[in-house]
């Protein structure tokens, strides 16, 4: 799950910008056309190592033209520009993506178990609860999962908004700040939260498994929903697939995805088990779930207003 800051207040760059420095890969579709490629954005031990791992083809008449980021503020940032078609992105940039007018739709749900984001205290730490958090400094990046289960989890235990001091900064450093006691506890999702459970002896005393939706989205821009719809079925038909595999492969999955992201084959386990889920349609019940987030993050000021959900999301893809 891509992870972001609000997309609304950064500077939206042109298609060469956002391609600097970044890999783009091609992957054939199954006939030998010149088609205009699908574009799709995706990260390390992401979409493109899946449908690798798994073996899964796609069935589009168009390549897919991979180019990988580093989070969804990038990915989001390309798409407005026109650079990236497709990709996906968590529930709660899902909302900024909304809030900063970008040309998207959710198309389909990624639903997990919500573990993957959570609150880790360093090993030795007095803290064993949120409650103990009154007064402490939590390491994150702003309005990203990692903000948001915080905020979700002083709420949950009675809490106010302001009991703790927020200390915005990148994960490296917040490893390091950790490790070093100048911070209290770090929030943070997937890979460095596992990282720093089995690496570094971390204690996790919160993840998002009761607090927040577990659910990520596939994203298309309205250009390429216009006119790419049929490789774009296609695509979703073939990562369902893959995640389907995925589901009864994982400890295959792991091997592939520790040896691209340069991992420990652990801590791929532990960042596997957290991914698995299934690629589901939009139904009302997804839609609702988006809006109860949507609505926390208006409440908690994470975006300015409230938001309607409907309005981000095509629910007419049957794959």
């Amino acid at each position: 799950m891509l992870n972001s800051t609000n997309p609304s207040k950064i500077r939206q760059p042109n298609r060469r910008q956002v391609l600097v420095g970044l890999s783009a890969l091609t992957l054939p579709a199954r006939p030998a056309v010149a088609s205009t490629p699908l574009l799709v954005g995706d990260q390390k031990g992401g979409a493109r190592s899946l449908f690798q791992a798994s073996g899964v083809a796609y069935e589009g008449d168009a390549p897919l033209r991979w180019t990988l980021f580093a989070g969804a503020p990038m990915l989001i940032q390309a798409m407005t520009a026109n650079a990236v078609e497709i990709g996906v992105v968590g529930d709660a940039p899902l909302v900024f993506a909304q809030g900063g007018g970008s040309p998207i739709k959710a198309i389909a749900g990624v639903q997990t178990d919500g573990t993957t984001t959570a609150i880790v205290v360093a090993k030795a730490s007095s803290i064993q609860s949120i409650s103990d958090l009154k007064g402490k400094r939590v390491a994150t990046l702003r309005s990203q999962t990692g903000h948001y289960l915080t905020l979700a989890a002083l709420r949950s235990s009675g809490l106010k908004y302001d009991d703790v001091q927020f200390v915005f900064i990148p994960p490296a450093a917040a490893k390091l700040a950790l490790q070093t006691g100048a911070v209290d506890a770090w929030a943070t999702w997937g890979p460095y939260i596992s990282s720093a459970k089995i690496v570094d002896g971390a204690r996790e005393i919160v993840n998002g498994g009761k607090l927040m939706s577990g659910l990520s989205y596939v994203v298309a821009t309205d250009d390429a929903l216009r006119d790419k719809r049929e490789n774009i079925v296609a695509y979703l038909r073939s990562y369902r697939a893959a995640h389907q595999w995925m589901l009864k492969h994982p400890d295959a999955y792991a091997a592939v995805w520790a040896e691209e992201v340069g991992l420990p084959l652990p801590v791929a386990r532990d960042v596997i088990k957290g991914m698995a889920g299934e690629v589901i349609p939009l139904s009302g019940d997804v839609i609702a779930k988006q809006q109860l987030v949507s609505d926390f993050m208006s409440e908690t000021r994470l975006v300015p207003r409230f938001l309607d959900a409907h309005a981000i999301v095509d629910p007419s893809f049957k794959f």
